[in-house]
């Protein structure tokens, strides 16, 4: 009988989601390209670590550096920004650097690993700490989730640092046959959970063209009509109160919020403002996020769709949710119960009234 170690079975489960994420969804290529760098890191750990070839051991730090590196620019690419810049491609360099210390400062390799690892991980963290988890390119409709997601992956490549430092650790008190174990148990996790959580439908989004302060006019909210190049006001000291009247009077006058794929970024090019100060004047003025904001109007459409005796699904797709995960979520955050209860208590309410 076949006994396949744990970075093994991970490497197969990893390469399973990477063919299913390039064959059968609309994955951008750097998720599936993280994908493929945390399969490939399993296959080197499990070469390595069980099968003794040891010809590989100098490739696993280069290859592991690339990971942390792929997530961050895949963090930009897909969350923070949607036009790539050509700085980010600095951030490949990373393992050409990792492979000068293999070959000439070999000593500080397991100290640099930490370092990228931690680095990056904390990166992410703080990007997410200064735009409030009001992400820009993904859809207004998940909710929190996404910037939830990042953060755990922030965490799992903080945790690959903490394995590194667990086995230099144990290799210094002679427990030489604690790196196996260490890596099956915390590099193995944290590669598998990255690996799944680079597929969620709450951050794969398909891109859209230029940069994180324009808006591409949606593509099926009733009432939009696409606006081309609007123009972009910079006065910061525009009063919120006015950034607001605008906006209701786009997002609620014409229904933007319908939109099922509207993201921060369309939402601010469309109105014209950075993305800042949009942000901004709804936390101000209203005390929640963008995508509170907006997936608040969208189930009260909803609730006015289901107390015509619309169905629950036609309901959440004609409010602009695409999963009915995220309907179930935000519906029962802002009236405290499901879809389906609301509408039976709706339903006895008004034949209560009619037969009063």
């Amino acid at each position: 009988m076949i006994v396949l170690p744990v970075p093994m079975v991970v490497a197969l489960l990893l390469g399973f989601l990477f063919l299913r994420a390039t064959l059968f969804t609309k994955t951008p290529r750097l998720l599936a390209a993280l994908l493929l760098a945390c399969a490939c890191q399993s296959v080197t750990v499990s070469v390595v670590q069980y099968y003794g070839v040891s010809e590989l051991r100098l490739l696993q730090p280069i290859t592991a550096s690339l990971i942390p590196a792929l997530a961050w620019v895949a963090f930009l690419d897909g969350a923070i920004r949607s036009q790539r810049k050509s700085r980010d491609l600095f951030h490949f360099l990373i393992p050409v650097v990792m492979a000068c210390a293999v070959l000439a400062f070999p000593v500080t390799i397991d100290a640099l690993l930490v370092v990228i690892f931690v680095g990056y991980g904390v990166a992410i963290l703080v990007m997410l700490h200064r735009h409030s988890d009001d992400l820009a390119n993904t859809r207004l409709a998940s909710g929190h989730f996404p910037a939830v997601i990042w953060r755990i992956i922030a965490i799992a490549l903080i945790t690959s640092a903490i394995s590194d430092i667990c086995i230099t650790l144990a290799l210094s008190y002679g427990y030489h046959g604690a790196p196996g174990l260490i890596l099956s148990v915390f590099s193995s996790v944290a590669l598998l959970m990255i690996g799944f959580l680079c597929l969620s439908p709450d951050i794969v989004t398909e891109p859209v063209e230029g940069d994180g302060d324009e808006y591409d006019a949606p593509s099926n909210a009733p009432g939009v009509h696409r606006q081309e190049n609007a123009p972009h006001k910079t006065n910061e000291d525009v009063p919120v109160h006015a950034i607001m009247e605008q906006l209701e009077a786009l997002v609620i006058g014409k229904k933007l919020y319908l939109d099922p794929d509207l993201t921060l970024a369309r939402l601010a090019r469309r109105l014209g403002f950075p993305l800042k100060q949009v942000s901004t004047a709804i936390n101000l003025v209203t005390g929640e996020n963008v995508s509170r904001y907006i997936n608040k109007l969208r189930i009260e459409h909803a609730c006015r769709e289901l107390e015509t005796g619309q169905n629950v699904t036609t309901a959440m797709l004609a409010s602009g949710f695409n999963t009915k995960s995220n309907f179930n979520r935000e519906f029962l955050r802002i009236t405290g119960s499901t879809p389906t209860k609301w509408q039976s208590h709706s339903t006895v309410t008004q034949q209560t009234s009619i037969s009063q």
